[in-house]
């Protein structure tokens, strides 16, 4: 029985603070026998042919436990999938036609070897991360598609705003996310559309993102710790990865109580690991394709939530 991390290169990682290296690792010091797998050595095969080349790793952690001082590929095993494996699905967005290309091939084994894939594919095909967010009952008024007179009826409904948000449908981290004004909307929607070969998001700039956005991670259906991300002095972007503090935090009462429900949901198909974006009272994204920042989470909260996530995958 092993669990096997499907993820990107390492050199595209940053190995210090990955949650996917960091749940590997506690799993490892679980006892469990766990690997990683790269996008270079997967396939499919309906010959009965299900030998991968995986690689085990070493790795050290630093005074806090959560920061990862030293990690390093130790060597490749051409190993035998069985139904009682494990493999889990951390390849970064965006999700293109090459992601989906894996999750169609992920969940073809789950259906042949009766393996688990954690998240579930069809969970993860299911969900939009940003257009589950925006059925909910709070949510940000929205607009996605790349028509323009549809984008300027839409503006038009949101009376005395001057400052939008343009945002790709299927990244990740802030890219490509950008703030406009009514004067140069139509040229900026217009460059975006192009930039992302499609539809984009719409959405007024929501004054509360100065005073930080909450970040919740959810397993199986229930909150194991939150951050409240606050962006730096005369910027909006709340990601981490672009500069932005973090600091323990706590939902109100209401926000905990959604993100309950749509956990809850969200796991009777398959997704036990997800994490959520709140702004205001809204929920703004739902990620299920390779939720992150559990180093971050954790040092914040001084919990080790990687590690209470491994010892539900053990159970």
């Amino acid at each position: 029985m092993a669990h096997i991390f499907f993820i990107d290169p390492i050199e595209k990682l940053n190995t210090k603070k990955d949650s996917s290296l960091l749940m590997a690792l506690n799993l490892k010091k679980l006892g469990n026998e766990v690997y990683l797998l790269f996008e270079k050595d997967f396939f499919v095969s309906n010959s009965g042919d299900y030998k991968l080349d995986i690689y085990s790793f070493e790795g050290t952690f630093k005074d806090d436990g959560y920061y990862i001082d030293s990690f390093k590929i130790a060597r490749s095993i051409s190993y035998g999938l069985t139904s009682s494996d494990t493999i889990h699905m951390r390849i970064d967005p965006p999700y293109d036609s090459r992601y989906q290309r894996y999750l169609w091939m992920l969940d073809y084994l789950s259906k042949t070897i009766k393996l688990d894939v954690l998240n579930n594919p069809l969970g993860i095909m299911k969900y939009n991360e940003k257009l589950t967010a925006f059925s909910l009952k709070n949510h940000v008024k929205s607009y996605v598609g790349s028509s323009l007179s549809g984008a300027k009826a839409f503006i038009e409904t949101q009376k005395g705003l001057e400052d939008f948000i343009l945002k790709p449908l299927d990244l990740y981290s802030g890219i490509g996310v950008e703030k406009v004004s009514l004067s140069n909307f139509d040229e900026k929607f217009i460059s975006k559309c192009d930039e992302f070969g499609g539809a984009i998001i719409v959405q007024p700039f929501l004054k509360e993102v100065l005073n930080g956005e909450y970040r919740a991670i959810y397993f199986d259906g229930k909150n194991i710790g939150t951050i409240l991300k606050v962006p730096n002095e005369g910027e909006f972007l709340t990601n981490i990865a672009r500069g932005a503090q973090f600091k323990k935090a706590n939902l109100p009462d209401h926000l905990e109580n959604e993100c309950k429900n749509v956990a809850d949901k969200l796991l009777k198909d398959g997704v036990r690991l997800l994490a959520f974006d709140l702004l205001g009272d809204c929920i703004t994204e739902v990620n299920v394709t390779c939720p992150g920042l559990l180093v971050e989470v954790s040092y914040a909260n001084d919990k080790n939530l990687a590690k209470i996530i491994a010892e539900g995958y053990n159970i």
